[in-house]
C-alpha cells in the first residue's frame, strides 16, 4: 500500500513538472515554424543519436556484467541490460535519480544476488558516474576560461552550484568508502544528532539499515583495494558511456546540417548541462535542462534553437526514458513468467 502510494505520488510530481516544463518552454513561441524546422532535420543524424542513447543504457549493463564475474557472479548480459535499464527509468521518474539503485537491488535479488555484491556494485557505478561530470567541470574550471567566457555567461552561477555539489557528493562518498571508520562514525553520530532533535524515531528496522550502510562502506573499500584494475577499466568505460550520451545534441547540430561550432563544443555544453542538474532534486533535470539549453547553446543554434532544444532533449532523456520503460516492463514480465513456471514445477 505504502509503495503504490509512493509511486502515485512520483507520477504526480513528474506529470506536474512536465507540464510545468511544456508551458515555460512554448509559451509565446511560434509552433509550427518549429515543427517545419523539426520535420527538415535529417533522420539519419536523428537515427544515430538513438544509437548512442541505446548505447548509453548498454554501456552501464556492461560495467554492471564485468563487475559481477570479478565476484564470480556469472550472468547473462541480456539480464545485465534489464538491470541497467530498470536503473534508468526509474532514474529518469523520481526527483535526484533516486528511485533507479533502490529497484535495481530489487531485481538484482530475484537473481540470487547477494544484497552486499549488489550495493558495492552499484555504489561504485554511482561514483564513477558521478567522478565523469566532476573530472568535466573542474577541467573546464581551469583550463576552459574562453569556453565559460563565450557559452556560459548566463548560466555560470547555476553551474559553479552545481559542480560543488557533485564535487562534494564525490568527494564524500569516496572518502567514506576509503575510510570505512569515519564513515561508521559519522553515520553513528548522524543518527544521534537526529534522534537528539527528534527528527527520527530509534526504530529497529531504520538501526539495520545504518548497519547495512556501515557494512556496504567497508565491503566497497575492500573490493577497491582487491581489484585496481576492475575499478580503472570501470572509469575509463564510464567516460566513454557518458560522452556518448552528451554526443547526441552533436547528432541533433549535424542533422539540421549545420557546421562552424566544433563536436568538442556541442559535447561539452551538454556535458556542463549535465554538471548543473545531476544533483536537483528534479526528475532527469527536467525544466532547468531546458531552460540551460536555450541559453547556453543560443550561439551554437542561433535562429534554430527551440527546435534544436526540443530533439536533443526528445533524444538524450525522452528516448532514454521509453526505451528504459520498455525493457522495464520486460523485465518485469520475464521475472513474472520466471516465477509462474517454478511455482508449476515445484507442484509437479
Amino acid at each position: 500500500m505504502q509503495r503504490s502510494k509512493k509511486i502515485i505520488k512520483n507520477g504526480v510530481f513528474l506529470l506536474t513538472v512536465f507540464l510545468l516544463t511544456v508551458y515555460g518552454v512554448f509559451h509565446g513561441e511560434d509552433l509550427q515554424q518549429m515543427y517545419t524546422a523539426i520535420g527538415k532535420a535529417d533522420i539519419c543524424w536523428l537515427v544515430s543519436g538513438i544509437f548512442l542513447v541505446v548505447f548509453f543504457i548498454w554501456g552501464e549493463s556492461m560495467i554492471i556484467w564485468y563487475m559481477m564475474r570479478s565476484f564470480h557472479i556469472f550472468l547473462k548480459k541480456r539480464i545485465c541490460f534489464l538491470f541497467s535499464s530498470v536503473g534508468f527509468f526509474f532514474s529518469c521518474i523520481t526527483p535526484s535519480a533516486s528511485g533507479g539503485q533502490p529497484m535495481q537491488l530489487y531485481y538484482m535479488k530475484k537473481e540470487k544476488i547477494p544484497v552486499p555484491v549488489s550495493a558495492v556494485v552499484l555504489m561504485i557505478v554511482t561514483i564513477t558516474y558521478k567522478l565523469v561530470l566532476v573530472v568535466v567541470g573542474v577541467g573546464i574550471l581551469f583550463f576552459g576560461g574562453g569556453f565559460r567566457s563565450h557559452y556560459l555567461k548566463g548560466i555560470l552561477p547555476v553551474y559553479y552550484m552545481g559542480l560543488v555539489l557533485n564535487v562534494v557528493c564525490v568527494g564524500f562518498m569516496t572518502s567514506l568508502v576509503f575510510h570505512p571508520r569515519m564513515a561508521e562514525y559519522i553515520l553513528i553520530k548522524g543518527e544521534q544528532w537526529l534522534l537528539k532533535l527528534h527528527i527520527m524515531k530509534g526504530l529497529e528496522k531504520r538501526k539495520k539499515k545504518l548497519r547495512d550502510a556501515i557494512q556496504v562502506y567497508r565491503e566497497t573499500a575492500q573490493y577497491l583495494k582487491m581489484n585496481k584494475r576492475v575499478l580503472v577499466f570501470v572509469i575509463l568505460f564510464t567516460f566513454v558511456q557518458r560522452f556518448a550520451l552528451f554526443a547526441v545534441t552533436w547528432m541533433v547540430y549535424r542533422s539540421f546540417g549545420m557546421t562552424g561550432t566544433r563536436m568538442a563544443d556541442v559535447v561539452l555544453l551538454q556535458a556542463v548541462i549535465a554538471v548543473a542538474v545531476d544533483m536537483l532534486p528534479l526528475p532527469g533535470g527536467m525544466g532547468i535542462s531546458e531552460a540551460l539549453f536555450l541559453r547556453s547553446f543560443a550561439p551554437v543554434f542561433g535562429t534554430l534553437l527551440l527546435p534544436a532544444m526540443v530533439l536533443s532533449r526528445g533524444l538524450g532523456y525522452y528516448s532514454e526514458l521509453f526505451i528504459s520503460a520498455i525493457f522495464t516492463a520486460a523485465a518485469q514480465i520475464y521475472y513474472t513468467v520466471r516465477r509462474g513456471q517454478k511455482n508449476s514445477e515445484e507442484l509437479d
